[in-house]
This record gives structure tokens, C-alpha cells and sequence, in this order.
């Protein structure tokens, strides 16, 4: 057997890693609780899904996302269907009592997609 032909550089992390650890520093700062429970927003390269949890039980009490069957069947774009799943989220969120959360990006930029997902949340009346 040779060299391998993939050269890895000591030091540096995979992509997954890096946004692991930033999440975990956001998650130093950003604490869910029964009043004001955490939107936790997870991306992947097709779909979106946020969660609203109260981190003091560990419970999830409102979920949305891209494979939810009214938002699978819509056309657009990526961030269009983001904006979709933001307004869904706060429309459950309406009925389940809930009317402010702290926004965790988990670990992503606040901006496409991220960025799509709050507004959404923010115009169906959800305060973060």
C-alpha cells in the first residue's frame, strides 16, 4: 500500500464539528424554560425542521418541518418552504399557548434559510 492521496491537516475539524462546537457555545447563553421555551432549528441540504422545547423537562412541545405533508407539496424554493415551516411552527405554537421563545440557530449563520424560518415565526406572531 502508498501514501494516501488525501492530505488531512493537523488541527483542523470537519465542517459538523465546527458548527457542534458553536452550537455549544449559543447553548451556554440560550436556555429554554417553561415561559419562554427554546426554538431549536436544525438544517440539512434539503430539508428544515424547528422545534420548540422547555429544556427544564426535556420535552419537545411543538415541532414543524419541510416533510410535514402541506410543505412537502409546495413549489418553491428552499428558503421560500423555510419561511413556510417558521409560520406553521408559530401557528401550533398559538394553539398550544405559547407566545414567546428564545431563538437557538444551532450553530448556523442567521442568515437564507436560518434567517427565512425566524421571520416566518415573527410574522405569524411568535416573539423572540
Amino acid at each position: 500500500m502508498g501514501k494516501s492521496t488525501t492530505l488531512v491537516r493537523k488541527g483542523t475539524a470537519s465542517r459538523t464539528a465546527s458548527r457542534a462546537r458553536r452550537h455549544l457555545r449559543v447553548r451556554k447563553k440560550v436556555q429554554g424554560t417553561a415561559a419562554r421555551p427554546r426554538l431549536v432549528v436544525t438544517r440539512s441540504a434539503k430539508h428544515m425542521v424547528a422545534q420548540i422545547v422547555d429544556d427544564t423537562q426535556s420535552r419537545t412541545l411543538v415541532s414543524a418541518s419541510t416533510m410535514d405533508a402541506s410543505i412537502r407539496t409546495a413549489e418553491g424554493k428552499k428558503s421560500e418552504k423555510s419561511k413556510q415551516v417558521g409560520e406553521l411552527l408559530a401557528q401550533r405554537a398559538k394553539d398550544a399557548g405559547i407566545t414567546a421563545v428564545v431563538f437557538d440557530r444551532g450553530g448556523y449563520r442567521y442568515q437564507g434559510r436560518i434567517a427565512a424560518l425566524a421571520d416566518g415565526a415573527r410574522s405569524a406572531g411568535l416573539e423572540f
